[in-house]
């Protein structure tokens, strides 16, 4: 049956964005129409403009899926900040302690552990990049109805557009709707914390260095921006998190000094400041009949290790890998994405994000234990961590994203 698409993305952030860019760049999908439906596109970041308050952690991984469309090296170097070492410690040690974890870029083959750069320009540069611009259809709308059937997904759009695709790929966002009409449930629970994040100046340089303590509540985390200034995601219980947005600066700015054991010296906020509440959420399913799921859509989860977005275009590319497959393999352009194929992609990627789930809610779950044993077992846990080599490589190449079971795109082998 004909259709208007062979493959529209519903939810145009970076993760349906970048699947989007993906298909057009692949030599799989050259004679097939590739649409991504979004409500507010993004426009060029003012070069003038100070940096967003959402960052991200882009991990080494993400990375080269970036750079595999040329997205990635078309960011300025001012707004891609490199950071080359992780200091991690528990409220009751010192940073660089005996309960504390370092990790180092000169213990590995890599130049860096990862940069921290702004969602929108990351976004930008996505939509931006020849591929994209060249072979994407945007759509723009919000998504009302999706009806499927075996041969073929009908989208309706608010304004009353109908299109028809092979293949529909949700992504948009922890709320998706397309997940929702989709019939497909959810489990998780509410975390009962919320992150406070702003930007602030500090006395000393963060050195390249991103600090993390462990505090009752939750993680709060310095990340080094490129303009000298450190971003912050405290992660606490939601009344402190709004107290923090609505507090007097300089008693907020000692909170944050205080919190990171004042290993930056003073703090000065210079930014403005939000709260955003967390949910660790996991679809049942990563698809259905001509449907399938990544990024938020598909889940979510703390943001203690820096793993959500990335998590995401690891699922993009491990799609879109499979989907070329298919049809390099012979699959006719109707039956490419028939549902023994998605179901391969998602035995992929479910496994593995469920393995990073674990892990971080772990971790997350074993600091808010409080004082008394728990906490002398958890310091004890992170020194032995920080000396025992095999197992801090083994969490460093997790959280770079160079391990485990990666898409080509992802892989040392692909160039940068």
């Amino acid at each position: 049956m004909r259709t208007d698409f062979g493959i529209v993305v519903i939810g145009g952030g970076l993760v349906g964005a970048c699947t989007a860019a993906l298909a057009a760049a692949n030599p799989a999908f050259q004679n097939m129409r590739i649409a991504l439906v979004e409500s507010q596109p993004p426009s060029m970041p003012p070069p003038e403009q100070g940096v967003d308050l959402r960052v991200s952690a882009i991990s080494r991984a993400s990375e080269r899926i970036l750079e595999s469309f040329g997205a990635w090296s078309s960011i300025p170097s001012e707004h891609r900040s490199p950071y080359s070492d992780m200091v991690v410690w528990d409220a009751a040690g010192k940073p660089r302690g005996t309960a504390s974890i370092e990790f180092s870029a000169s213990g590995s083959s890599e130049p860096n552990l990862g940069h921290i750069v702004e969602n929108r320009r990351v976004l930008w540069a996505i939509y931006s990049a020849r591929a994209f611009r060249d072979r994407v259809t945007l759509l723009q709308g919000q998504l009302t109805s999706l009806d499927i059937d075996p041969e073929r997904v009908e989208l309706t759009l608010g304004d009353g557009r109908r299109y028809t695709t092979q293949l529909a790929v949700g992504s948009d966002g922890s709320d998706s709707v397309s997940r929702r009409l989709a019939g497909i449930d959810t489990t998780g629970r509410d975390y009962e914390q919320a992150a406070f994040v702003t930007h602030v100046r500090t006395e000393r340089s963060h050195r390249l260095t991103a600090w993390q303590r462990f505090l009752p509540d939750g993680p709060i985390a310095f990340l080094p921006l490129a303009d000298g200034r450190s971003s912050i995601v405290w992660t606490t219980n939601p009344a402190h998190a709004q107290t923090l947005v609505g507090g007097l600066p300089d008693q907020v700015e000692s909170e944050l000094e205080a919190a990171i054991d004042g290993v930056l010296g003073k703090v000065s906020i210079d930014a403005d400041r939000a709260a955003f509440p967390l949910r660790l959420m996991h679809a049942r399913t990563y698809c259905a009949e001509r449907f399938v799921l990544v990024g938020d859509a598909a889940h979510t989860v703390h943001p203690l290790a820096g793993q959500g977005v990335n998590l995401g275009l690891l699922d993009s590319a491990a799609l879109i890998e499979v989907l070329s497959e298919a049809l390099a393999q012979g699959a006719a352009n109707e039956s490419f994405c028939e549902r023994r194929v998605l179901r391969k992609y998602e035995r992929w990627r479910k496994s593995e994000n469920a393995l990073a789930f674990g892990l971080i809610d772990g971790l997350n779950r074993l600091f808010a234990s409080g004082p008394g044993a728990a906490a002398s077992v958890r310091r004890w846990g992170l020194g032995l961590v920080d000396r025992t080599t095999p197992l801090k490589r083994f969490l460093m190449s997790r959280a770079m994203g160079t391990a485990g079971e990666l898409p080509k795109l992802a892989q040392a082998s692909h160039p940068l």
